[in-house]
């Protein structure tokens, strides 16, 4: 297994099958290519994470990536928020994936990080060094604000940074983040609400009134073509 696909795996959300895949997991990452310290820094977290109960690692997913939109892994979220362009950027993606072989197999945004990391697990480094490249402002300030919040996925961030060939300074991108206002407290949570609840139109929620969201998500895959 990949470095990347690695990754990929443990940002997921955590479903039942990665505890199944312990042993894997741990394997892989000792014998990942990361400097030595890396490498068992990632071996401590995978470790932390299979020792973890499934259902606090899973509220503490939530807690981290599903609470206000500053931690998405929707990378398309952080550039264009809910304008038009984010729908174009995902066509423009999907139509990416297709070209070198690759097909959704789950019910995923194309944007969701866990997901390219996966598709990138498979293609020369050339276009992993160009992607990781593109998008390690966004991961920098993902790997920034969970140092704030002195969360342990902080590592993973990091790490891409560090595959990015280290272009982003986290020192100013944690100074950023320092002074943003948090939007996965309560109080922000609640403004939010108040914010989207009334809408009409084309807009308008479906006849149960839920409130926007999204759920857990499945485990992000992609299948090769023959």
């Amino acid at each position: 297994m990949s470095v990347l696909k690695l990754i990929g795996v443990l940002l997921d959300y955590p479903q039942d099958e990665l505890w199944e895949c312990g042993e894997e997991l741990l394997a892989a990452a000792h014998e990942s290519t990361l400097p030595v310290t890396r490498q068992q820094e990632l071996v401590t977290f995978v470790k932390n994470l299979l020792d973890t109960d499934t259902l606090t690692a899973q509220d503490d997913w939530l807690q981290t990536f599903d609470r206000g939109r500053s931690m998405s892994l929707l990378l398309f979220e952080h550039i264009h928020g809910e304008s038009r362009d984010r729908g174009q950027a995902m066509v423009d993606l999907i139509a990416a994936y297709r070209k070198n072989g690759f097909e959704l197999s789950a019910k995923e945004l194309p944007d969701y990080l866990p997901l390219l990391l996966e598709y990138l697990a498979h293609r020369p480094q050339t276009e992993v060094s160009d992607w990781l490249s593109h998008i390690s402002h966004i991961v920098g300030m993902l790997a920034a604000r969970a140092m704030e919040r002195h969360s342990p996925y902080q590592l993973l961030f990091q790490i891409l940074v560090d595959l990015a060939d280290g272009r982003v300074d986290l020192g100013a991108l944690r100074q950023r983040a320092s002074e943003e206002p948090r939007d996965d407290t309560a109080e922000a949570m609640d403004r939010v609400w108040e914010e989207e609840v009334v809408r009409f139109g084309a807009e308008a929620p479906a006849d149960d009134c839920a409130p926007a969201g999204r759920k857990p998500r499945p485990s992000a895959a992609v299948q090769v073509q023959p």
